[in-house]
């Protein structure tokens, strides 16, 4: 999996992070002061990528966790059946098949942009 290890003060609201290795957007990032005895922990809430799962961490600040390199890419609908979308990359001109969002309705030539990590993608 394309990833990489950044510590835990580094990340803000609305970066990605590794949470029971999935990849998840963050939604909330606070941090609790350190004790007499400790370093400051961070409490994390985030919302899986793929899955829509809300999950939540919390760690040391100065830890290192691991966070996923999705990137971002545009693609073209060839063809549209029922869930289901036919896109083609505008980069590599490969064509797949990828699940619509609910709240998506797409027609053949719309352009598209969405999020790749390894072989799982979403429509943005």
């Amino acid at each position: 999996m394309a990833k990489q290890q950044t510590e835990v003060r580094e990340l803000d609201e609305g970066s990605y992070v590794m949470m029971d290795d999935e990849p998840c957007k963050i939604t909330s990032y606070s941090t609790a002061k350190p004790g007499k005895h400790g370093s400051a922990k961070a409490r994390i809430d985030g919302k899986g990528v793929f899955d829509g799962k809300k999950r939540s961490l919390s760690q040391p600040v100065d830890a290192k966790i691991w966070v996923p390199i999705i990137e971002r890419k545009q693609g073209q609908v060839v063809s549209v059946s029922g869930d289901d979308a036919q896109v083609m990359d505008l980069e590599t001109y490969e064509t797949f098949t990828m699940r619509v969002p609910d709240d998506e309705s797409l027609s053949p030539d719309d352009e598209i942009e969405y999020l790749e990590l390894e072989e799982q993608r979403k429509i943005v």
